[in-house]
């Protein structure tokens, strides 16, 4: 029913004119994942990981449709959610190193399904923090960035 919110290839949001779909995180500690946009919808489940990057693909009022790396989602508040960006690593032992470039020093290795938070983005790598350590990683193995996503 409110899944066609936004007209084919209309790339902004109708409420806040921000690009569609993008990325956000989550703020609160634990959020209520509604069937539709608004309160009298029924709540399918609770994200329970603050921090969590979500991709908004729909606006509806104060509602923002949003799905996780797992392509689940729904429609949560929009006071729940934080324009601070960060990245779900997606590969055990992630290297961190010191700069955009294979062969610079290690800075610090991150486990699966780790969230850092996201810096700057060239075409292939982005600069994360996480755990007190900084270093880039491939973009490729992040999820929460767009693949031609640059960031300064």
């Amino acid at each position: 029913m409110f899944g066609n919110l936004v007209a084919a290839g209309q790339d902004r949001g109708p409420v806040t004119n921000l690009p569609l779909p993008r990325f956000v995180s989550m703020k609160a500690k634990e959020g209520n994942v509604r069937r539709g946009p608004s309160l009298t919808h029924r709540i399918d489940w609770v994200y329970k990981r603050q921090d969590m990057p979500l991709e908004i693909t729909a606006e509806h009022g104060h509602w923002r449709r949003v799905r996780d790396r797992d392509g689940a989602g729904g429609w949560v508040h929009y006071s729940l959610l934080s324009g601070v960006r960060t990245v779900l690593v997606e590969q055990d032992y992630l290297q961190l190193h010191k700069r955009a470039d294979p062969q610079t020093p290690v800075t610090a290795q991150l486990e699966i399904g780790v969230i850092a938070r996201l810096g700057e983005c060239t075409a292939g790598w982005c600069r994360l923090t996480a755990g007190g350590f900084k270093g880039w990683a491939p973009k490729d193995k992040l999820w929460g960035v767009g693949a031609d996503e640059l960031r300064e």
